[in-house]
């Protein structure tokens, strides 16, 4: 089975840009939200992004256009009936992703496929409110996500060879690399990155250094992009420290619990370059 329509739920910064790449690959895409308000929020978004891949030379002009030609965007469920795949990329919150898709499963197609591109949730337990549990992967895509190229495939106890197969298929389709991950809090990626993290802002609370040299000494010792407070800053705290906690929940183990500071940053409202001022003072900038 090749995907051929893709369906995607969430019209926000990570839905939109699942929703870009499996247009700009050739495939028909319905991006679907539940205000229209979100929804026009969202296409403006793709919209700003293709023009931005044109004036760079990623692009031709020519093949936006035939993106924005294979996309449509919609408030109702209706037009997603009849997809190959559906991408669930909604806030994250189990009840709400459990919600949508057991209303789905009711409604499309008995081969269509189910994702979700959660971070930190079981995908089980999101299967779980379906029917077919056999037919459920996660997709789990990086942002900025025309521009990251790695897509976590999470299997689960049910997922089957056939279905994991097509999945891995459709992530090349869109021209990404695909990862196969067990599914456990964190997949890959944020199982390692996390305790990471976490280690530094540990590292900062003891003393062992700044900011600025624990940042400087990953940079110019590991060859890292940039610091890891720097990279928690632009994640944003708040998002971390929601992860960690339920990684926590999961495993039990002390290098997945947020640190005391990680707290106290969050409650200060110090959440990194979204609130102006992290480990960093960006309001200056």
């Amino acid at each position: 089975m090749a995907i051929e329509k893709v369906g995607v739920l969430g019209c926000g910064l990570m839905g939109a840009g699942i929703a870009e790449v499996c247009a700009r690959a050739g495939l028909e895409t319905v991006v679907r939200e539940v205000e229209e308000s979100f929804l026009d929020r969202g296409l403006a978004r793709i919209h700003r992004s293709l023009d931005k891949a044109v004036e760079k030379g990623k692009i031709e002009a020519e093949q936006r256009e035939a993106t924005l030609l294979k996309l449509t965007g919609t408030t109702d469920l209706e037009p997603l009936t009849d997809c190959d795949l559906i991408i669930e990329a909604i806030v994250e919150n189990i009840e709400e992703k459990a919600r949508i898709f057991a209303t789905l499963d009711k409604e499309v197609k008995d081969s269509a496929i189910f994702a979700s591109n959660t971070s930190s949730l079981t995908i089980t337990e999101i299967a779980m409110s379906t029917g077919r549990t056999e037919q459920f992967v996660g997709l789990h895509f990086f942002n900025p996500v025309p521009v990251m190229k790695l897509v976590e495939v999470v299997r689960t106890l049910m997922t089957t060879d056939e279905v994991m197969e097509i999945a891995r298929n459709f992530v090349r389709t869109i021209g990404k690399e695909p990862v196969t991950c067990k599914d456990n809090s964190g997949f890959l990626v944020n199982r390692l990155l996390v305790p990471y993290l976490l280690d530094a802002i540990r590292a900062l609370e003891e003393g062992v250094g700044t900011v600025d040299d624990i940042d400087k000494a990953m940079q110019l010792g590991c060859g890292y992009p940039m610091g890891p407070l720097t990279l928690l800053d632009f994640v944003g705290l708040d998002t971390t420290y929601y992860i960690a906690n339920i990684m926590f929940e999961e495993y039990r183990e002390k290098r997945f619990a947020p640190p005391p500071l990680l707290k106290k940053m969050v409650l200060a409202g110090r959440l990194g370059r979204k609130a102006g001022h992290g480990f960093y003072d960006y309001s200056k900038k």
